[in-house]
């Protein structure tokens, strides 16, 4: 998940929590001793709670940090990106930290070096062999001379 993602899916559970209890979002700022407003930013996901906050908030709505954060205790899903678009593929890994984003450009890089060296060899080797088209037959060169392996 995507850091504003997460805040605004810890932001909803601590507004159920709240709901759930019949509490407005004044009392449990005066709680917490933080201004509504604050208060009101994370229910939204625009602020960030601190841990001790947190704390506190587990503490008033009878749960714990981890209820907070993990309601349904589920894990994410494991992202598949062989399933997805083009489009979707680069949005993905548009989501990467750019250290990831390096790594992840610089084996798409080598796979296509890799590539282009293995069609412009194949080409090499038909032209050189003047096989069929298809030049399904490998060779082992020894020397000047092609030993034909099948």
């Amino acid at each position: 998940m995507v850091l504003v993602e997460l805040l605004s899916f810890v932001g909803d559970n601590i507004k159920k929590l709240r709901k759930e209890k019949g509490l407005q979002q004044k009392q449990i700022a005066i709680e917490l001793g933080i201004d509504q407003s604050n208060y009101n930013k994370i229910e939204i996901g625009k602020r960030e709670p601190s841990l001790d906050l947190l704390n506190k908030l587990a503490g008033l709505f009878g749960v714990s940090v981890d209820d907070i954060l993990n309601p349904g205790k589920e894990l994410p899903k494991e992202v598949t990106v062989e399933d997805k678009t083009t489009i979707e593929q680069f949005r993905l890994i548009q989501q990467l930290d750019d250290d990831d984003k390096h790594v992840i450009f610089k084996m798409i890089d080598t796979m296509l070096t890799n590539k282009k060296f293995k069609d412009f060899f194949q080409k090499k080797r038909c032209s050189i062999i003047k096989q069929k088209p298809d030049c399904s037959s490998f060779f082992l060169w020894i020397g000047y001379n092609p030993i034909f392996l099948f």
